[in-house]
Protein backbone atom coordinates (compact mmCIF):
# COMPACT_ATOMS: atom_id res chain seq x y z
CA UNK A 1 0.00 0.00 0.00
CA UNK A 2 2.87 2.38 0.81
CA UNK A 3 4.43 1.77 -2.59
CA UNK A 4 1.10 2.39 -4.32
CA UNK A 5 0.70 5.73 -2.51
CA UNK A 6 4.23 6.80 -3.54
CA UNK A 7 3.57 5.87 -7.16
CA UNK A 8 0.24 7.70 -7.17
CA UNK A 9 1.84 10.81 -5.64
CA UNK A 10 4.68 10.76 -8.20
CA UNK A 11 2.20 10.45 -11.07
CA UNK A 12 0.09 13.32 -9.72
CA UNK A 13 3.15 15.58 -9.37
CA UNK A 14 4.31 14.77 -12.89
CA UNK A 15 0.87 15.44 -14.36
CA UNK A 16 0.48 18.72 -12.48
CA UNK A 17 3.92 19.92 -13.63
CA UNK A 18 3.06 19.08 -17.21
CA UNK A 19 -0.26 20.89 -17.18
CA UNK A 20 0.97 24.06 -15.46
CA UNK A 21 4.32 24.33 -17.21
CA UNK A 22 4.90 27.79 -18.66
CA UNK A 23 6.96 26.39 -21.51
CA UNK A 24 4.01 24.28 -22.62
CA UNK A 25 2.03 27.48 -23.24
CA UNK A 26 4.87 29.69 -24.43
CA UNK A 27 4.07 31.79 -27.48
CA UNK A 28 5.36 35.02 -28.86
CA UNK A 29 3.28 38.13 -28.44
CA UNK A 30 0.82 38.90 -31.23
CA UNK A 31 2.43 41.17 -33.80
CA UNK A 32 5.95 40.41 -32.58
CA UNK A 33 8.41 38.98 -35.05
CA UNK A 34 10.63 36.23 -33.74
CA UNK A 35 13.75 35.15 -35.57
CA UNK A 36 15.66 31.88 -35.53
CA UNK A 37 19.00 32.28 -33.76
CA UNK A 38 21.15 32.15 -36.90
CA UNK A 39 19.00 34.70 -38.71
CA UNK A 40 18.97 37.02 -35.68
CA UNK A 41 22.78 36.87 -35.51
CA UNK A 42 23.02 37.68 -39.23
CA UNK A 43 20.71 40.67 -38.82
CA UNK A 44 22.67 41.87 -35.78
CA UNK A 45 25.95 41.57 -37.69
CA UNK A 46 24.40 43.54 -40.54
CA UNK A 47 23.27 46.31 -38.20
CA UNK A 48 26.74 46.54 -36.66
CA UNK A 49 28.32 46.63 -40.13
CA UNK A 50 25.94 49.43 -41.14
CA UNK A 51 27.08 51.43 -38.12
CA UNK A 52 30.75 50.77 -39.00
CA UNK A 53 30.14 51.94 -42.56
CA UNK A 54 28.38 55.08 -41.32
CA UNK A 55 31.29 55.98 -39.05
CA UNK A 56 33.85 55.20 -41.75
CA UNK A 57 32.05 57.47 -44.23
CA UNK A 58 32.11 60.31 -41.69
CA UNK A 59 28.36 60.60 -41.14
CA UNK A 60 26.77 62.77 -38.47
CA UNK A 61 27.28 61.79 -34.82
CA UNK A 62 23.53 61.52 -34.17
CA UNK A 63 22.99 59.21 -37.13
CA UNK A 64 25.88 56.97 -36.12
CA UNK A 65 24.67 56.89 -32.50
CA UNK A 66 21.16 55.94 -33.67
CA UNK A 67 22.51 53.10 -35.84
CA UNK A 68 24.60 51.83 -32.93
CA UNK A 69 21.57 52.04 -30.62
CA UNK A 70 19.52 50.01 -33.12
CA UNK A 71 22.20 47.31 -33.12
CA UNK A 72 22.33 47.33 -29.33
CA UNK A 73 18.54 47.02 -29.08
CA UNK A 74 18.39 44.20 -31.62
CA UNK A 75 20.90 42.13 -29.67
CA UNK A 76 18.05 41.22 -27.31
CA UNK A 77 16.40 39.29 -30.15
CA UNK A 78 19.15 36.66 -30.27
CA UNK A 79 17.77 33.61 -28.49
CA UNK A 80 19.94 30.53 -28.46
CA UNK A 81 21.94 28.74 -25.78
CA UNK A 82 23.97 30.18 -22.90
CA UNK A 83 27.28 30.20 -24.77
CA UNK A 84 25.77 32.25 -27.58
CA UNK A 85 24.14 34.59 -25.06
CA UNK A 86 27.50 35.23 -23.36
CA UNK A 87 29.23 35.87 -26.69
CA UNK A 88 26.50 38.25 -27.85
CA UNK A 89 26.59 39.98 -24.46
CA UNK A 90 30.33 40.64 -24.86
CA UNK A 91 29.72 42.02 -28.34
CA UNK A 92 26.88 44.19 -27.03
CA UNK A 93 29.19 45.64 -24.40
CA UNK A 94 31.56 46.69 -27.18
CA UNK A 95 28.64 48.19 -29.11
CA UNK A 96 27.55 50.21 -26.08
CA UNK A 97 31.11 51.41 -25.51
CA UNK A 98 31.31 52.41 -29.19
CA UNK A 99 28.14 54.45 -28.83
CA UNK A 100 29.63 56.31 -25.90
CA UNK A 101 32.82 56.92 -27.90
CA UNK A 102 30.84 58.29 -30.84
CA UNK A 103 28.94 60.64 -28.57
CA UNK A 104 32.22 61.79 -27.04
CA UNK A 105 33.61 62.51 -30.53
CA UNK A 106 36.10 59.64 -30.70
CA UNK A 107 35.01 58.04 -33.98
CA UNK A 108 38.16 55.98 -34.74
CA UNK A 109 38.01 54.23 -31.37
CA UNK A 110 34.27 53.62 -31.81
CA UNK A 111 34.88 52.13 -35.24
CA UNK A 112 37.51 49.76 -33.82
CA UNK A 113 35.12 48.63 -31.07
CA UNK A 114 32.34 48.07 -33.59
CA UNK A 115 34.65 46.01 -35.81
CA UNK A 116 35.55 43.89 -32.77
CA UNK A 117 31.85 43.50 -31.89
CA UNK A 118 31.10 42.46 -35.49
CA UNK A 119 33.80 39.79 -35.29
CA UNK A 120 32.46 38.58 -31.92
CA UNK A 121 28.91 38.31 -33.28
CA UNK A 122 30.04 36.31 -36.28
CA UNK A 123 32.07 34.05 -33.96
CA UNK A 124 28.95 33.54 -31.85
CA UNK A 125 27.16 32.08 -34.86
CA UNK A 126 29.54 29.11 -34.78
CA UNK A 127 28.37 28.35 -31.23
CA UNK A 128 24.79 27.59 -32.29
Amino acid sequence: MKVLKKIALAVMVAVSLGTVSSTAFAESDPGRITYPAAQAIDILAGKIQTAVDAIASGSDVEIAAKLIKDASDFSKEVNANDRVARAVSKATNNVKAARKDVQDGNAPQAEAKLREAHKQVLDAKSLI
